[in-house]
């Protein structure tokens, strides 16, 4: 961010502040210019002349800072007056001096100007002005030309109330609540048991310790990334906001806590503040909200994902009791010896009952019927198949005889016999051979060889 400051002289109201008209001081031309003893040639001075417009100015042609001085004062003084909020974070006053200093720093940003202010202006407010209080001012900003200094002159000056803080922040509730940040669903579940955890507390602080302690107390082994910040005062929003965001850029942290002990309103407002409720909102990483005490409920319990009552309950919260888990872990694992004992009972119980029925008792009472039909089965393909094999023979000799009668060695069988002529021809009539031819005769039990001597023609 960019701070702008004003640094007036403190030894008297009007100290390094003067009235410089337009063209004071200011030569048009080479000879004015020479008798001035400026640093500029006398040729360059000859031809060049005091742009009238800073958008004529050029390298060759620029302004001199006193010009450019009146110009800015001469433009700032037309500047109408205007309420202004702020917080004050340094208030300088004198004895004896009527003019009193003070610095007016922006509640959310690193930005601030310096003010001057008449001391009876702060002798009319009803309580006195300290460093932190929230301020709106009636200012006209003047400038310092020898300085080049910008300020704030107030002519009055009203802290703002409790009363006025708790409209204001009732306000910002219902636009943040519009915009859904309030809403359950977006809230994010604490992981069982996160490898580092992220605290943002006050420096040396007794919430950084009930937040430590507790946790080691009931998981030894945690690990803390503890970013020590202002948690109240001038620093705080932008010291916690960097913090959360430098947390949540860290991949080991797996969940950031946000700690401060009790207060007043007023010292708890930086935990109600805008900008740092809209950079927890955007957090990847779960935020548990620990700020105060029960009764006290800054804006950010209801933006971050868990709302822990006290910096102590946040320790609890963010971590399981060992003890305890030791305890469930001893508790599941003698139900779970308990559940398999009576599992194991009931199967042996269901297992004796069906070794108790008479199928498994006696197993071949329940083949038996079985063997007995294939038996008969059997028995009866085997009949069967025999009779099948006699018909079948019974037809086989049929055909045999059949075949046998038709058969030309059945007729040799009964006497006959084959007259084959030379060459093998079977001889017919008497015709077929002559006389002296060889025949060969085929009986039905072998073959005999004749010769013809004569024949007839029957």
């Amino acid at each position: 961010m960019t701070r702008v400051n004003a640094q007036p002289d403190h030894t008297r109201p009007d100290a390094g502040r003067q009235e410089i008209p337009a063209t004071a001081g200011i030569p048009a031309t080479a000879g004015t210019a020479a008798t001035a003893g400026t640093a500029a040639t006398a040729g360059t001075a000859a031809t060049a002349e005091i742009p009238a417009t800073a958008g004529q100015t050029s390298p060759e042609r620029p302004w001199p800072v006193r010009l450019l001085t009146a110009k800015m004062t001469e433009y700032i003084a037309k500047a109408p007056a205007l309420w202004v909020e702020g917080q004050v974070v340094q208030l300088t006053r004198r004895p004896g001096q009527a003019t009193c200093y003070l610095t007016l720093r922006d509640t959310d940003v690193d930005l601030s100007f310096q003010v001057t202010v008449h001391a009876r202006v702060l002798e009319r407010l009803a309580a006195p002005l300290s460093d932190g209080a929230r301020v709106v001012v009636h200012v006209r900003p003047e400038l310092w030309p020898r300085r080049g200094a910008l300020t704030l002159s107030a002519d009055q000056l009203r802290p703002v109330g409790v009363g006025e803080l708790l409209a204001r922040l009732d306000h910002l509730r219902r636009v943040l609540a519009a915009e859904g940040l309030f809403d359950a669903d977006r809230k994010r579940p604490l992981p069982f048991l996160p490898r580092v955890v992220g605290l943002v507390c006050g420096r040396a602080s007794a919430a950084e310790h009930d937040v430590v302690e507790n946790a080691r107390r009931r998981w030894p082994a945690v690990r803390f990334d503890v970013r020590a910040v202002a948690v109240q005062g001038s620093n705080a929003v932008t010291d916690v906001v960097a913090a959360v965001q430098a947390l949540d850029g860290e991949a080991e942290v797996e969940v950031i806590v946000i700690a401060r002990g009790g207060g007043s309103l007023e010292d708890l407002l930086p935990f109600s503040n805008e900008a740092l409720l809209r950079t927890v909102a955007a957090c990847r990483t779960p935020v548990v909200s620990a700020i105060g005490h029960e009764a006290d409920q800054p804006l950010l319990d209801l933006v971050a994902d868990y709302r822990a009552s006290t910096p102590t309950d946040a320790g609890k919260r963010i971590v399981p009791d060992v003890a305890a888990e030791a305890a469930r872990v001893t508790d599941a694992r003698r139900r779970a010896v308990a559940a398999l004992a009576s599992r194991l009972s009931r199967e042996e119980a269901g297992l004796a009952g069906l070794r108790a029925r008479p199928v498994l008792a006696d197993p071949q009472r329940l083949l038996a019927p079985h063997a007995e039909q294939l038996a008969g089965l059997r028995e009866r393909a085997r009949r069967s198949a025999i009779s099948r094999l006699a018909h079948a023979g019974h037809d086989l000799g049929h055909l045999r005889e059949r075949v046998r009668a038709l058969s030309p060695a059945a007729t040799l069988a009964r006497g006959y016999a084959v007259v084959q002529g030379p060459g093998g021809r079977v001889v017919r009539a008497p015709a077929d051979v002559s006389a002296g031819d060889h025949l060969g005769i085929r009986l039905a039990e072998g073959r005999i060889q004749a010769i013809v001597d004569d024949h007839a023609d029957n």
